[in-house]
């Protein structure tokens, strides 16, 4: 298992020349956050391997991931919304904490089966989330059914999950595995792990008698169209395979402030996937043994996955239909024009950099 290098610039891990420009795009941002106030916090509902659970999503502001602070992931750029400083204390993030439970109550007659706890980071990286928060976290949500807590690899150990297996809560840990294909991972997205650092995450979460969700990434940059979608067609699959992990979230690219993925998307290099392409990894994936889900965020736009502007909604409310249903006949209700025209990318995109469409 890979071992994180305590200083900040975690070097020699990804690519060099991927982390430099990342740190020259990412030192543009001059924004700064309060940090007792979370990033992000919704109520929704998700699919589980319990059934489906209404869900409240926390995303808490930290100090940032510390990969990405090297450099990190060609497409991420919530380090951009994080606290300056690289660390938010004990009180700070409780009070975050608060604000969600506030939230929660002002908009739901009873709290959420499931909480969602992500930190655009590692949930479980003390230096990111003291042991003392993630067991207050623990404490304070121990009368849910279920929690999910976001993770890379290397943090995943059944002592930290012990806070929440301990408490009887069912857990899980949310890996940002992105595709199962290592080349892709390294050389695309800039994540340093390897596909066996995630199956040793699995089975150390099992034996903490936790499960794993994946989070997979479709069409990173440098791949056309067609080699996206059998990439996660793929991944899927071999993720399905592995002992432990239970359900897998494909999450197509949005185009984010601060990131490579941002550079390449103004000068005309890169084109988000298609929801077609999300359909077409859902409905071949269908039959695997585990839950399939994907949330494409901001569909319909020119930064997020799209079709022709016409049918995005549609399709999207038949990807949300499937998450919850599992039944790939869903999408035989929806049918646009423009379905020809990402046929042909499919077949005539030869190269990454210049995408037949916008």
């Amino acid at each position: 298992m890979s071992t994180p290098d305590p200083e900040v610039y975690e070097e020699g891990r990804g690519m060099d020349a991927h982390n430099a420009v990342m740190r020259e795009v990412r030192s543009r941002n001059d924004r700064s956050y309060d940090p007792r106030e979370p990033t992000r916090v919704w109520l929704d509902e998700d699919n589980t391997p319990g059934g489906v659970r209404t869900s409240l999503t926390i995303i808490l502001n930290t100090g940032g991931c510390r990969w990405a602070r090297a450099g990190g992931c060609t497409m991420c750029g919530y380090v951009a919304e994080s606290v300056d400083g690289g660390t938010v204390a004990h009180e700070d993030l409780m009070a975050q904490v608060q604000y969600c439970l506030d939230h929660e109550a002002d908009r739901a007659d009873e709290p959420a089966d499931l909480v969602k706890i992500y930190t655009s980071g590692s949930f479980l990286d003390e230096r990111e989330v003291p042991a003392e928060t993630r067991d207050a976290v623990a404490e304070t949500f121990a009368d849910r059914e279920r929690m999910v807590l976001e993770s890379l690899p290397d943090f995943v150990e059944r002592e930290r999950l012990a806070d929440f297996t301990d408490r009887g809560i069912e857990t899980d840990v949310a890996i940002g595995l992105e595709t199962a294909t290592d080349r892709v991972r390294h050389d695309c997205v800039n994540k340093y792990f390897d596909f066996a650092d995630f199956e040793d995450a699995c089975a150390e979460a099992e034996a903490a008698d936790a499960g794993v969700k994946a989070y997979l990434l479709l069409k990173p940059p440098f791949l056309t169209e067609a080699e996206a979608v059998e990439d996660m067609k793929r991944s899927v699959r071999r993720c399905a395979a592995v002992d432990g992990c239970h359900t897998v979230s494909m999450n197509p690219t949005n185009v984010q402030s601060y990131t490579m993925v941002e550079e390449l998307h103004r000068a005309g290099g890169y084109r988000p996937p298609w929801l077609w392409s999300v359909r077409a990894v859902l409905e071949d994936t269908a039959d695997v043994d585990a839950l399939v889900v994907s949330d494409p965020v901001g569909h319909g736009s020119d930064r997020g996955p799209h079709n022709c502007g016409d049918c995005d909604d549609r399709v999207q409310r038949a990807i949300k239909d499937f998450d919850l249903r599992q039944d790939p006949s869903v999408f035989g209700q929806v049918s646009c024009d423009c379905e020809t025209t990402w046929e042909a990318v499919v077949e005539r995109e030869k190269s990454f950099g210049m995408p037949l469409t916008r």
